[in-house]
């Protein structure tokens, strides 16, 4: 659930995020990823989007200190936290449509996982992963279906838009397989594919997964964005409280349960 930046202007946001929302929420996606492109010993690795970097930082795991493994993202504050979390990796700050690449810099695995809905410029940065990426190089792409296929973060933002108004949710706005798909075929890769993946998701604790989740929607919101910073985190409050019902509906004794579907699109370099 990677949420865009004007969602990030809280100074804790960045470890609120790693501390909430990667190992239960992002980690698993990501070990099913690398699983699917098969990483090597020697394999050049970069992570588009990258976030606070679980998918490099799970590459590292894997393939070992000395692996070459890149790290980019817009957001200097997640980058601190990746930065702290492991050094050893090359984090650079940049835009997904001028990546910020050596000369001739060129990698085995690239990888983007819910970030490619966020970009602005969709084509233009899948044409930089293509020539990011070496010949016969390995794409994944990871991109959250459709909320109206997610019911429990359709409920939520639902409650939402009773204060807001209809919100456009960035996250779920690439769910259209065949259009990511296309995306990648356009910008030059070969032996593009992709599949729906549906598993369940797991919080012992729900009330932070249900707190951030309204901090980004009243931030994707117009109104929101017009919205004093008191007032804003007035209607936060509110919203969260107003969701426990939706949040009880998948709570149990060990906590918080959902299906979550992602397309994950696979291609050649």
């Amino acid at each position: 659930m990677t949420l865009p930046t004007y969602a990030m202007n809280q100074a804790t946001f960045p470890e609120m995020y790693e501390r909430w929302l990667v190992n239960p929420l992002f980690r698993p996606w990501t070990e099913m990823t690398l699983e699917e492109l098969e990483l090597s010993p020697g394999d050049r690795v970069l992570d588009i989007a990258c976030g606070t970097g679980t998918v490099a930082r799970v590459a590292e795991e894997r393939l070992g200190d000395a692996a070459y493994i890149v790290g980019i993202d817009i957001n200097s504050d997640m980058l601190a936290v990746a930065r702290a979390l492991a050094p050893r990796i090359d984090w650079r700050e940049g835009n997904a449509i001028a990546l910020p690449l050596r000369d001739g810099e060129q990698f085995d695995v690239v990888v983007c996982q819910q970030g490619m809905q966020f970009f602005p410029e969709k084509s233009a940065a899948a044409a930089q992963m293509r020539q990011a990426l070496t010949r016969g190089g390995r794409l994944a792409v990871a991109t959250w279906r459709a909320d109206d296929e997610i019911p429990f973060f359709r409920e939520l933002r639902r409650v939402a838009e009773r204060h807001l108004g209809a919100i456009t949710d960035q996250r779920y706005s690439l769910g259209d397989a065949a259009a990511l798909e296309a995306l990648l075929r356009e910008a030059g890769f070969d032996e593009v594919q992709s599949r729906k993946i549906s598993r369940t998701v797991r919080f012992s604790d729900g009330a932070p997964l249900l707190r951030l989740n309204t901090m980004a929607l009243v931030s994707m919101s117009a109104a929101g964005k017009a919205m004093a910073e008191e007032e804003r985190k007035r209607l936060v409050e509110e919203i969260v409280s107003e969701s426990a019902p939706a949040l009880q509906q998948y709570t149990d004794v060990s906590g918080l349960a959902f299906e979550l579907s992602t397309n994950l699109a696979t291609a050649k370099g």
